[in-house]
């Protein structure tokens, strides 16, 4: 292990040790998050999804940081898209369920407010399907233009503001790797349960769940960039 290793363990325990240590800090913050919903969502990803970019750096490149990498462009795309995830989650709980209630299941939003039991799992498996199969690949292939434009500006907000060239960096993608890794493999077998967890959870609590998946996925982007 090296010096880094510790340094970045260090920064991770220092941001999440004070909320189990103050009760009063928790409680601050589960007020915040209940009231401030989008601002919490822009935090939580901006933090945590960059922190697994730069671990999914480490494993890729053995280092935590490179020139040209832009950890603040990532955090501030990662907290645009954490708002965006955040309402895809209230669209696809809220709908899926109101469309199993049109195609006769009982109470499903009852179903989804009780206790844990097999109903309320295929409806959390069904919510993450379709938020999976609709939501995701528009998602990923968007963050995966946007991580190319970084790069290609030299890693620094001002480029992260220059217009994007959508048709260049989509013509020159590896669908290849797109396709038969990031979508074929990651979300059935991956997303499709994480997502199920998700959506078993309480409400405030989905967002940041979902966020600590961000390090997941920083490592799942490490993977696929090492892919020929």
């Amino acid at each position: 292990m090296k010096r880094t290793d510790f340094y970045f363990m260090l920064i991770v325990v220092a941001l999440f040790a004070p909320f189990f240590l103050s009760e009063s800090l928790y409680a601050g913050y589960q007020s915040f998050n209940a009231e401030h919903g989008m601002i919490m969502s822009f935090i939580k990803f901006a933090i945590l999804s960059t922190l697994g970019e730069l671990l999914g750096l480490r494993i890729s490149t053995g280092n935590y940081y490179r020139t040209g990498f832009g950890v603040l462009p990532r955090a501030v795309v990662w907290g645009i898209f954490g708002m965006g995830i955040n309402m895809a989650f209230i669209i696809f709980s809220t709908g899926v369920p109101a469309v199993a209630a049109y195609l006769g299941v009982a109470d499903p939003a009852g179903i989804m407010a009780g206790p844990v039991c097999l109903s309320k799992v295929l409806l959390a498996l069904a919510i993450s399907v379709c938020l999976n199969s609709i939501f995701a690949p528009v998602f990923m292939t968007f963050h995966k233009i946007t991580d190319t434009h970084i790069l290609a500006t030299g890693g620094t907000l001002r480029g992260l503001f220059t217009p994007i060239p959508m048709g260049d960096i989509m013509q020159n993608m590896n669908w290849h790797v797109q396709w038969n890794f990031v979508f074929k493999k990651t979300i059935p077998f991956f997303w499709y349960p994480a997502h199920t967890i998700t959506f078993l959870l309480p409400g405030e609590s989905r967002v940041l769940f979902a966020a600590l998946l961000g390090v997941v996925l920083g490592v799942i982007l490490a993977i696929a960039a090492r892919k020929k």
